[in-house]
Formats: C-alpha cells, structure tokens, sequence
C-alpha cells in the first residue's frame, strides 16, 4: 500500500487530509480493496515521517466515514469500496416532519450520486446538536444545519450562542443554513431561508377576498409543543388581523367538545389539529368551505386530496437550493417562495 500514499511536503493542504484523499483515491481507482490490511499507525507515521497524531487523525476520520475499520489485536481494514464519495455532507435536521423529510429528498436528488449525505435529527436540543457537530466536524466536506432549538421552558429560539459559537468553527464555505437567516457571522455564507412573519402575514393578504366572508379567525398555535414553532408566524398573524379589523382568537389546541360557530375560520399548524377539527366539523354537521372554513400551514399530498387550503414553503425549492449551491460553489441568501394555495376548505 505504501508506493500508493502520496504526500507532498509542499501543499498547503494538511497532512491527515492527504492521507484521506490518497487512501480515498486508491480505493476508487482498485488499489485497494475491501478487506485489505492497511499500516498500522505508527508504521504509517514512521514511513512518512509525520506525527502519530497526524495519521491517527486521519484514520479517526477514515473510521467515521465508515471507509475503515480497526480490529482488536490485529490492525486496520478497508470496509467499504462502495460509495465512496467526493462530497460527504452532514444534514443536521431539528425534526423528522414530512416537510423536513421533503426537503432531504429533494436535495438528494439533486445534489447527484457523486456524493454521500448523513441525516441526523438533534430533535431541537442544544445539546444533542453540539454534541453531533462536534463528533463530526472533521468529517464532512459540508454541513448542512437547520437551526430550531427549544428553550426549558418549550419557547422557540432560532440560535443560541452556544450554537453560533460551534457554526462559527466550521468553514464558511462548508456551511449551508436552511430555514433561517443568522447574523453575527462573519464570511460568505450559503442562507436559503423563510421569512416567518412576512410569509404568513402575505399569504394571508392573497386569500382576504375570502377570509373576510368569516365573522371570526381562530390561529390553533401550540405554544408548549415538544418541537416549537417560531413565534414569527404569530407576528404576521397578527399584523394581518389587525391591520383588516378582523376578529381572531390565537388558541394552543383544537379542545375536545369545542364551540364551534358557523363563520368560524381556522388556521392550523400542527397535523393533528387539523384532523380533529375536520371530525369535529363534521360531527356538527357544518360545511367546510361554506360554513366553517379552514387554511392549514404547509402543504402534504393528503390536504391535497382533502380540499385543504394551505400557505406553504416550496420544500422542493429548498432542497434543490442548497444542492445547486454546492454544487455551482455559490453563495448568497435566497428567500424560498412561499405559497398560499386556495381549495375547497375556504
């Protein structure tokens, strides 16, 4: 193995990541093969006359891409000749929502077979998410992060300074932020982003011709939800009532046995309100779409065939965003478009 290993004493590019890429290398050219032996670390390190250190980081990293293994008193093995990929990318998701999961697709999709994605979910904890990002910043060439964390007392925060500490480590031209814009650092950053407040408050403004036929609009907020939503969404709820005179309501659920008045409009957020209002509705025997109307918060294929309205971001856009930005080496802030599509619930 070792006539294969090129290290140039005279690159800029550090000692451990030539390891990788040469080992990377010659495993896709059929140098080596899976199952092979490979030098221990120290006669890696003697061979080449680097530091222990160097090479037993380069393994570390190797080991984590899962493209070696080591073996208990007997060394260091290739593991994997398949999927070896010029671009690893890390893809840290606060949640797995069907609409998060959507986005992950699209992007694979898009972002081709030359490359290998990691999904991890961090389930809005600061502390799950630190602990990912820093097992892992050595190994990926990108990291896509969607930044929503929850706060003791189940509030929504977009970053913490923890977090802006640790996505300030990374390389700006490594970091892709999905969903939100972040001040504060510094650099040509990839940011493909929803606007909360205004999405919400314009969405509503395409649909006034028919919102303002209901006497009353109820906003169902979960406001302790285990994944809290951004309090924006409440801002430009408001800023649109008030700025029609209209009547509204912001609730946290849709409550068993609740009074449901004919002109009442809902708006949803959460997939199980949207569903216990629809039987609740019914149960009544009130018309959705004549007697009670009902817009739901971003768009799934069965509100589709329910006749649910929606105002909903383009997942697909996003997705597909955040490849092209790897790919074409682009940066830049891009606001996804936000929809509001009119059915028979309105």
């Amino acid at each position: 193995m070792m006539k294969f290993i090129k290290i140039d004493e005279d690159s800029r590019i550090p000692k451990y990541q030539q390891i990788i890429d040469s080992i990377i290398h010659n495993i896709s050219i059929g140098n080596l093969t899976i199952d092979q032996k490979i030098p221990s670390i120290n006669m890696f390190s003697e061979e080449f006359y680097l530091s222990r250190d160097t090479v037993e980081k380069a393994y570390g990293i190797l080991k984590e891409r899962n493209i070696i293994t080591s073996i208990r008193g007997k060394g260091f093995y290739i593991s994997r000749t398949k999927l070896i990929s010029k671009v690893n990318i890390l893809f840290l998701v606060n949640k797995l929502s069907t609409y998060k999961l959507r986005t992950y697709n699209h992007f694979i999709d898009a972002i081709g077979a030359n490359s290998h994605t990691d999904l991890h979910i961090y389930h809005c904890s600061e502390t799950l998410f630190l602990n990912l990002l820093n097992k892992n910043k050595s190994a990926y060439d990108y990291f896509i992060i969607m930044p929503h964390f929850k706060t003791e007392g189940l509030k929504h925060v977009s970053f913490t300074e923890k977090v802006i500490e640790a996505m300030k480590s990374i390389p700006r031209n490594k970091l892709i932020v999905l969903d939100n814009i972040k001040p504060n650092i510094e650099g040509s950053l990839r940011e493909i982003y929803q606007d909360f407040e205004n999405d919400i408050y314009d969405a509503l403004k395409l649909g006034l011709y028919k919102i303002e036929k209901y006497k009353k609009i109820m906003l169902i907020y979960p406001s302790k939800s285990v994944y809290p939503y951004p309090r924006r969404i409440l801002h430009g709820f408001r800023k649109f009532c008030v700025e029609h005179q209209l009547d509204f309501e912001i609730m946290d659920k849709i409550y068993d046995d609740m009074i449901v008045k004919k002109g009442d409009l809902f708006i949803t957020i959460e997939e199980s309100d949207l569903v216990n209002l629809v039987k609740q509705v019914r149960e009544d025997e009130f018309e959705i779409g004549t007697d009670i109307g009902i817009i739901s918060y971003n768009d799934t294929p069965l509100k589709e065939l329910l006749g649910i309205t929606v105002m909903s971001t383009d997942f697909k856009v996003m997705g597909e965003t955040a490849a092209h930005m790897i790919l074409n080496k682009e940066t830049g802030q891009v606001k996804v478009p936000f929809n509001f599509i009119e059915r028979e619930s309105l």
